[in-house]
């Protein structure tokens, strides 16, 4: 039961999944900074400040649509990070493979098969034949 799980967590995917969440963690943190330390504060500057600066009273209900805006535009940066600096390339590389124009991983040439054919007869030549069977009498 432990060498499976211990399979299951060292397969390629597994291990690809987990570098992709940490790295996503780790974009998703500089993205907040970079929208509440810069966006946020342009969002204030911009609308004047006061009653616009991203907070709206309504009853003595706050709507901060401010931080509304900055999520919604914290949410575009990273979704265009992700489609030009993964999804397009990506795109790119799988259409010039199915075009021919970049090969995917070369297969071995006709002649590389048979010398590997060639050397694989010669050591079972090398080899003492393995006895054969006593063929039984004909009746």
């Amino acid at each position: 039961m432990i060498k499976g799980f211990k399979d299951f967590l060292l397969r390629g995917n597994v291990v690809d999944l987990a570098v992709a969440v940490v790295i996503g963690a780790a974009f998703t943190a500089v993205v907040s900074s970079f929208t509440s330390s810069f966006l946020t504060p342009l969002i204030t500057i911009f609308t004047g400040g006061g009653e616009l600066a991203g907070v709206v009273l309504v009853s003595g209900e706050e709507f901060r649509w401010g931080a509304f805006v900055t999520q919604l535009i914290r949410f575009v940066i990273t979704a265009a990070v992700i489609y030009f600096f993964i999804v397009a390339p990506m795109r790119r590389l799988v259409r010039r493979r199915a075009e021919g124009e970049e090969t995917g991983p070369s297969a071995p040439s006709e002649v590389e098969l048979l010398v590997e054919i060639r050397d694989l007869l010669r050591a079972q030549q090398s080899q003492p034949p393995a006895s054969e069977p006593e063929a039984a009498p004909h009746r």
